[in-house]
C-alpha cells in the first residue's frame, strides 16, 4: 500500500508530465521547494574537499569542484555561514575589548548574558517554556547532572529503563550512575528490545515493559530517536505510561531536536537533553542543552551539583559562598558557558526563525519519502533492508541500510564520488537528507550513485 508521500510525489510528477525516477523531476522537485533558499545559508563542502586520503580525483561523474552530497546531518551538520560571522566577530571583540567584552559589547552580546541569546530559541525548537531550557556543556555530561537530580533509587525503586542499544554514552553514563548509587547494574538496568527479527521496537512493549516493570523503575530514559534505526519513540505515551507507575520520564533527543517536531511541556516530559551539532548545526563538540519541566522549576531540595552560572544573576557577583540558584533549568548550570560555541548554536538557531519546525517537517517527510520511493522502484529487495520505520509519523530524516555484506568497500566508494555518509560497521550505512541545506537533487544523485556501484 502507497503511502501518503509516495501518493504525493506521484501526484507531483504527474502533474509535471515528468518520470517521477529521472534526473528532471528531482530538479523540479528543487524548483517548488520554498524552503530551497536556506541552502545558501550554509558552507557545502565540494567533491574535492570531501574525498578519501590518497583519492586525488573523484571516481564518480561529479566534477571536483561541484558541491559534494552531504547526507550526514544526523552526524555532523554543516556550517552555517551566520555562525561563521559570529564566531569570527567574537575573536575581534576579545581581541578589541578583553574583559570589558562581559559587560559592553559592540554587536550588542554581551558575554555575562550569551547563554540568554540561545534559550529562548532553543525553547522554541524543543516545545518548552524559556525557563525550562539551558544552554551548558554537552550531551553525557547534562544527563549525568540530570540523573544526580531526578534518579534517586531506593531498595524498592532503583532501576533504570531504556531502550536495547541506546547510544553507547548513554549506557556507560546509565551503568555508572548505578554503580555510583550502589547498586548493580545487572539487576538494576533494564532494557526493551526489539522482537526477533525486527529492527525497531514496538511501543506496545515499551508500554508493557514499564507496567510490568514499573513499581521497581525510577527512571525511564529512552532516546528521542533511536541513533542506529532512526526510529522516533512516541514520546508521549511513554512520559504517560511511566508517570502512572511513579516513574520519572528523561530523554537523550541528539537526533530529534531540530529534526522533529517536539512539545516537551505540553508531553508533560521530566527532563531532557541533547547535543546541538546534529540537526542545529553547532559545530563540532558544540554546547549541549537541557529542559527542566517547570513543575521543578523551585524545587531547590532535589539534589543537583551546583556552579555559579546557575547562581541568582542579581547576586552572582558579589562572590557569596551560599548557594541562591536560579528556578528552572538555569539552576542546573555549572560554569560560564563557552562564548565562541555559544554564538556558533546562535548562528544555526537563527535559521530555525526563518522556517519553523512544521515547515521543515513538511519537506523532510517529501525529501526522505522520495529517497525512499527511489530505493523502492530502482533496487532489488534482497540488495538491502530499511532497517528505519516505513511509516513517516514513526522516524526523522534518517534512513538507516543494512546490507548482506561488510560495507566498508561501498563505503569508500561513495566517498570517492563525493557522498558524505555515515557507515556502521560491519554492515549498516545511515542516510540522511536534511529539509534546512539538502536538496532534491542530492538524494537523486546519491541514489544514481549507489545503484551505478551495485551494478558493477
Amino acid at each position: 500500500m502507497a503511502s501518503n508521500v509516495e501518493i504525493s510525489l506521484e501526484n507531483l510528477a504527474r502533474e509535471a508530465n515528468l518520470d517521477p525516477l529521472s534526473p528532471e523531476f528531482a530538479r523540479y522537485l528543487d524548483k517548488q521547494d520554498k524552503l530551497a533558499y536556506l541552502r545558501e545559508e550554509f558552507f557545502i563542502p565540494s567533491v574535492q574537499d570531501v574525498l578519501p586520503e590518497n583519492e586525488d580525483k573523484p571516481r564518480g561523474p561529479y566534477k571536483a569542484e561541484e558541491d559534494c552530497i552531504y547526507l550526514c546531518g544526523n552526524s555532523l551538520g554543516l556550517l552555517p555561514k551566520k555562525a561563521k560571522q559570529y564566531v569570527e566577530e567574537e575573536l575581534d571583540v576579545w581581541a578589541h575589548s578583553g574583559v570589558h567584552a562581559h559587560h559592553h559589547h559592540k554587536h550588542g552580546r554581551p558575554w555575562v548574558t550569551i547563554d540568554e541569546e540561545v534559550c529562548k530559541l532553543s525553547a522554541s525548537i524543543v516545545g518548552g517554556k524559556p525557563i525550562e531550557v539551558a544552554s551548558m556543556a554537552t550531551l553525557t555530561s547534562n544527563l549525568h547532572f540530570l540523573l544526580t537530580a531526578f534518579y534517586k533509587p531506593t531498595e524498592k525503586r532503583h532501576k533504570i529503563l531504556m531502550e536495547y542499544k541506546a547510544f553507547p554514552s548513554d549506557h556507560y553514563a546509565v551503568e555508572s550512575q548505578i554503580k555510583y548509587h550502589g547498586f548493580d547494574p545487572v539487576k538494576s538496568l533494564v532494557t526493551v528490545a526489539p522482537r526477533e527479527g525486527e529492527y525497531t521496537i514496538r511501543t506496545e512493549d515499551i508500554l508493557k515493559a514499564i507496567e510490568a516493570e514499573g513499581d521497581s523503575v525510577a527512571v525511564v530514559l529512552f532516546s528521542g530517536i533511536q541513533y542506529y534505526t532512526g526510529q522516533f519513540f512516541e514520546i508521549e505515551k511513554i512520559t504517560e505510561a511511566a508517570h502512572k507507575k511513579g516513574c520519572i520520564a528523561g530523554f537523550d533527543l541528539a537526533h530529534a531536536v531540530g529534526n522533529v517536531p517536539l512539545q516537551l511541556h505540553d508531553w508533560d516530559v521530566d527532563f531532557a537533553c541533547w547535543c546541538t551539532y546534529k540537526y542545529l548545526n553547532s559545530g563540532p563538540g558544540g554546547i549541549g542543552g537541557l529542559f527542566v519541566h517547570e513543575r521543578f522549576a523551585h524545587d531547590f531540595d532535589r539534589p543537583r551539583f551546583s556552579g555559579w552560572w546557575g547562581h541568582n544573576k542579581t547576586t552572582r557577583f558579589q562572590m557569596n559562598s551560599v548557594s541562591d540558584p536560579l528556578p528552572g533549568a538555569a539552576g542546573f548550570q555549572m560554569s560560564n558557558p563557552s562564548v565562541l560555541t555559544t554564538v556558533s548554536l546562535l548562528g544555526g538557531l537563527e535559521l530555525f526563525e526563518k522556517a519553523s519546525m512544521k515547515e521543515l517537517r513538511q519537506k523532510s517527510l517529501l525529501l526522505t519519502g522520495y529517497l525512499e520511493f527511489l530505493l523502492d522502484q530502482l533496487f532489488d529487495k534482497s540488495t538491502f533492508s530499511i532497517m528505519t520505520p516505513r511509516d513517516p509519523s514513526q522516524r526523522g530524516c534518517q534512513l538507516s541500510f543494512l546490507f548482506g555484506e561488510d560495507v566498508k568497500e561501498l563505503y569508500h566508494q561513495l566517498s570517492s564520488s563525493g557522498v558524505v555518509c555515515d557507515i556502521r560497521e560491519p554492515n549498516s550505512i545511515r542516510i540522511a537528507p536534511v529539509p534546512l541545506y539538502n536538496s532534491f537533487s542530492d538524494v537523486y544523485k546519491f541514489i544514481s550513485l549507489l545503484r551505478s556501484i551495485k551494478q558493477q
